[in-house]
Formats: structure tokens, sequence, C-alpha cells
């Protein structure tokens, strides 16, 4: 339900944070072109890693941004860039990221190729602190080959319930679902012996996202064109991270009184609590640059049946949300 609307610029400041007396985030949530938006819960705060939005040859490197209540953000400089990656040169797009045995792994797409002769791919970054600094995991890309005709960009990496992690991703129309190796070093193949499964449902495009709630699986990603109007998140249900997955519909796309070309999202879902966000890169009206996005949350609600109803855009965003520590 919409609210009166707030009108909040939301500053960035180094530490200490800088306390807003806001009554909700406003969109954008923070200042600069940030696109592809991971958000996550680690401890106390909230972070969004998202990819800094430029050119590619400008593209070199990420930012994160975290906060205590969804309203006021701090900024993280620099937590990976093409110096910290050997292989990494240009475009380094697309993070997604994962805690495990006290380290943090961010994976991310870098040098967009076009073949499998091309040196790029999907790589990791690992850090002791989610704010970085990242340092490359292996190397060399984790995954730099195409497999059922998926480009190797866009990844999500999932943890099931029974702690097999995963990693979703592609490009060019086509998604697969592989497994993860225990220490992130490569993959592990299904019980019938294939390593990459093609998951790819009607609509497909990029922008691969899974979560789970009551026991069913809930894959999300973008279709249409990212640089125009028809972008947009839709997704599918099932009763396993392999599906099959067949498309339900459209949960987020523009609103031409608010901004355009919505998509590349992820979802947060608060802890102990039946709250959940969708975090999503958007145009500011007037902007007609491809590479001027920001970045936006917005709430995310489910019907009695368990279906995700239409996410309304807004430019309030979302109400100050602390999380609660352990005890």
């Amino acid at each position: 339900m919409r609210k009166i609307l707030l009108i909040s610029i939301v500053f960035l400041c180094a530490a200490p944070l800088c306390a807003q007396d806001v009554e909700t985030s406003g969109n954008p949530v923070f200042e600069g072109w940030y696109a592809d938006p991971e958000g996550a819960v680690f401890g106390d705060k909230y972070w969004i890693f998202p990819t800094f939005s430029a050119p590619y040859a400008e593209q070199v490197f990420m930012d994160a941004f975290s906060s205590p209540d969804l309203v006021n953000w701090q900024k993280h400089e620099r937590i990976i860039d093409t110096a910290a990656v050997a292989w990494a040169d240009s475009a380094m797009w697309a993070p997604s990221i994962i805690q495990k045995d006290d380290k943090y792994f961010l994976f991310f797409a870098a040098n967009d190729i076009q073949k499998d002769e091309q040196m790029g791919g999907i790589g990791i970054g690992v850090s002791d602190e989610p704010g970085g600094p990242y340092k490359d995991h292996l190397g060399e890309p984790l995954l730099g080959k195409f497999h059922n005709g998926a480009q190797p960009i866009d990844q999500f990496v999932f943890e099931d319930k029974d702690g097999q992690h995963y990693m979703i991703y592609g490009g060019w129309g086509h998604c697969n679902i592989t497994k993860l190796n225990d220490d992130f070093t490569g993959f592990e193949p299904f019980e019938d012996g294939t390593v990459f499964k093609e998951i790819t449902p009607e609509g497909y495009v990029e922008g691969s996202f899974m979560f789970t709630r009551n026991d069913k699986y809930y894959f999300m990603w973008s279709e249409g064109g990212w640089g125009g109007p028809d972008y947009r998140v839709a997704y599918a249900m099932a009763d396993s991270p392999l599906g099959p997955f067949e498309r339900i519909g459209v949960v987020l796309e523009q609103d031409s009184s608010v901004a355009t070309g919505a998509g590349h999202h992820s979802v947060i879902e608060v802890p102990e609590k039946e709250e959940w966000y969708i975090v999503y890169h958007r145009r500011p009206l007037g902007e007609t640059d491809a590479n001027h996005r920001v970045t936006s949350i917005d709430k995310m609600t489910f019907d009695e049946d368990g279906y995700i109803e239409p996410v309304t855009i807004t430019f309030e965003g979302v109400e100050q949300q602390r999380l609660e520590q352990d005890k």
C-alpha cells in the first residue's frame, strides 16, 4: 500500500554511518549508477553488491553497500577490481555472494566472452569480510566455456536445505544449473553423470535468481533487452531446484510514471519474519543512456496460494527495518 510520498535524498558517507531521520529508504537507495544488485543479510547488516554501471572498458571494479535498517547505507569502495584478477581485463559484472566456512565468496562475470577460445567467464573472489577486499580464489575462471548454448554470465549461487550449493547461470537465452564442489574449485556431476543441466524456461534471457518458501523453489529471471523498456522479471515454481520450471508470469516491470527498464533483481528475506524485498535496477525517467541505471528496493508479497503478486515500483522504497540480533 502506498503512503504519502516522502522525498528523501540518501547521502552516502564513510564510517561511522550517517543516521537519517526518515521513514523510508527512497528509490534509488544510494547515489550512483549501479545495476544487477545482489542483496544479502550477513549478521546484523543488509548488504547490496551491484555492478558498477558503465561502459565495459570502465566497468572494472565493484563497490558494495551495507545498512543496519535498509535506510542508512554505507559504501565500501572497490571491494574487488581487475587488478586483483589477472585474467579479467574488462566488464566485471553481476555479482553473487555466498558465505561458507567463515569466508565470503563473490562470484562475478568478466570479459563478456563470445566463444570458448576467449579468456573470461565466471570467476570467484574470496574474503574474510563481506566488505572485502576480495582476492582471486582460483587464479582462472571457474567456468570459461559454453554449455548447452549458455554464455557463462549472470551466475547465482544457491544453497539448498541439504547444504548443497548450486550455480545457476546463463545468457543468450539459455540457463544451466550445476553442482559446485565443496571448496568452490569446480563442479560435481549429477546422478546421471551430466555436469550442466539446462533448465531454461519460456522467455528466459538472463539474470537468474532462486529462493525457497514453504518447500517450493521459486526461479526468477529477466526477460527483454537490458537497455530497453521491455526489461522485466518473470518467475516459475517447482518442487526441485532442477525444475521443471514452467513460466507463471511477470512480477516486476517498468512503470512509465516512476522509472523504466526495471529488471535484473535479487530477493532479500528478513530472517525469522515473513517480510520479503525485491532489489533491482531501473532507469530514471528521462535517462536514455543504457548504463544510467540505479538500484532500488520495493516490497514483494505473496497471495494465499503462494504466487508472487505483481510488484509496485515506487519512489518511496521500503520502510525502515532493523535486523534482530541474536541474543
